[in-house]
């Protein structure tokens, strides 16, 4: 079942095996892992995830519903609406979350690669994210 209206795909359980790189809460759902893995990841107003850097491999996301921001480790963050897409290089530290406002839903594609992983970092600080 959808949450809200703008929901494209369910949202899915609370994302308990990945709450502690979040702040707040998320939800995922797998809509496939293989050959490619590919997740809704919907997250409520303020929720955002860890800084993080995909080795090898890289992200990309198309956001499906709501407002959020992706931001690159020492560039501004950029403002997400619903039919945007993100395409993240392998070794790129960013973080991606919603709107303080706002329940914010994106895919989240893994360029698959030999030896990829994800390296999950640090925190958004509050003053960082309250910045925005």
């Amino acid at each position: 079942m959808k949450d809200r209206e703008d929901q494209i795909f369910e949202s899915g359980e609370k994302n308990d095996a990945f709450a502690q790189y979040f702040v707040g809460q998320s939800y995922l759902n797998m809509l496939t892992t293989s050959p490619v893995g590919v997740a809704n990841v919907t997250f409520e107003p303020s929720c955002r995830n860890n800084w993080h850097i995909h080795h090898k491999g890289g992200q990309i996301l198309l956001v499906t519903a709501g407002k959020g921001y992706y931001q690159e480790w020492g560039k501004p963050a950029q403002e997400l609406h619903p039919g945007d897409v993100v395409n993240i290089p392998p070794e790129v530290k960013h973080w991606h979350g919603a709107a303080k406002d706002s329940w914010f839903s994106h895919l989240a594609i893994e360029v698959p690669a030999d030896g990829a992983s994800n390296e999950w970092c640090e925190a958004l600080s509050d003053e960082e994210y309250n910045a925005l």
